[in-house]
């Protein structure tokens, strides 16, 4: 499959490969209905009750839109938003960087530019969403550019600083909260409910990647869904597999970052939502709570944003009946 959007997507990978340096689209959906309830079928209950609108990440983040963030703010990456495992591992996302510090250029192949970026960690992850608060300007990483915004970082990279993080009040774009991200892929506005998987369904999905009727989702299984050398596939690949509100992945390809934290007795954690594609199918489920250290970077992990809608978003929501635009592990 290659739609509209995917094509557009396609198009700013080809761009950063080129070197051009462009603003990227975040195509986003709005959730609505303000102040649904809980979910409490399960215990580890009480998620997904958000008392706002907001606008969220129809697809996680990309290679190529992480690429434009880097060529945009890590000439000299200060903060290491960038792992090299990205464009030397077989499961990385396959950016690669060039050149030197104060010099360095990344770029990322077409094939690779609209699948989940990973090995980002929660502080990167922050740094993307204060770059787009920001309106993704181009400069050092300092303030105005990834260390002021929807968080204030100021240099936050060990585990103590990055645990005391979290969103301004003033906050435009910012790592999905886990009731914002539980939301959008579980409540069924219509029903007042909550669905067991993020594909608008109560039965296991299904990993069949021609499969148009949908309930399907990229989790391990033998063979892999999508095998060598990708494993993960094209975000929104599968067709008629969205969550009530219209986002596509929130079930397998990378667990996301949300920016509830996790207290154990040795550390504060950052929980993960959604399974990836060497988690089972349990994973996907509504009970399921993953979590890991913010400062750690694997092939498994990802991240979706939020944003404040914008002005006519909020006019349509007030309208009504747009909530539904789409329709037809460390355990925590």
């Amino acid at each position: 499959m290659q739609s509209r959007t995917h094509a557009a997507i396609l198009q700013v990978g080809i761009l950063i490969c080129c070197g051009a340096v462009q603003a990227i689209i975040m195509e986003t959906v709005p959730v609505g209905n303000p102040g649904n309830t809980a979910d409490t079928r399960y215990s580890t209950s009480g998620y997904g009750s958000v008392g706002y609108s907001y606008d969220i990440g129809k697809y996680p983040v990309t290679a190529g839109q992480y690429t434009a963030f880097l060529n945009a703010v890590a000439a000299t990456d200060t903060y290491g938003l960038y792992n090299t495992k990205m464009g030397t591992y077989d499961w990385g996302c396959q950016i690669q960087r060039s050149g030197s510090p104060g010099s360095y250029t990344y770029s990322v192949a077409a094939d690779y530019a609209d699948r989940p970026v990973n090995y980002v960690s929660w502080g990167d992850a922050a740094r993307f969403a204060n770059w787009l608060h920001n309106g993704q300007p181009t400069g050092v990483q300092g303030p105005g550019t990834t260390e002021t915004g929807a968080y204030t970082l100021n240099g936050a990279m060990t585990l103590s600083e990055l645990s005391e993080v979290s969103r301004n009040a003033d906050w435009r774009w910012a790592i999905t909260s886990e009731n914002e991200w539980y939301k959008a892929a579980y409540y069924d506005p219509d029903t007042n409910s909550y669905y067991d998987y993020p594909t608008s369904q109560n039965s296991v999905p299904g990993r069949d990647m021609n499969d148009v009727l949908g309930n399907n989702a990229n989790y391990i299984g033998d063979p892999f869904p999508i095998d060598s050398p990708y494993y993960t596939t094209i975000v929104g690949h599968f067709h008629n597999s969205v969550s009530p509100y219209g986002t596509f992945d929130q079930g397998g390809n990378v667990w996301e970052w949300t920016e509830a934290q996790v207290e154990f007795p040795w550390a504060s954690y950052r929980c993960l939502r959604g399974g990836s594609f060497i988690y089972g199918v349990h994973s996907l489920h509504a009970s399921s709570r993953h979590s890991d250290l913010p400062t750690i970077e694997y092939d498994v992990i990802g991240f979706r944003v939020s944003r404040v809608p914008e002005p006519a978003s909020l006019a349509l929501l007030a309208l009504g009946g747009v909530g539904k635009l789409w329709r037809r592990q460390v355990v925590c």
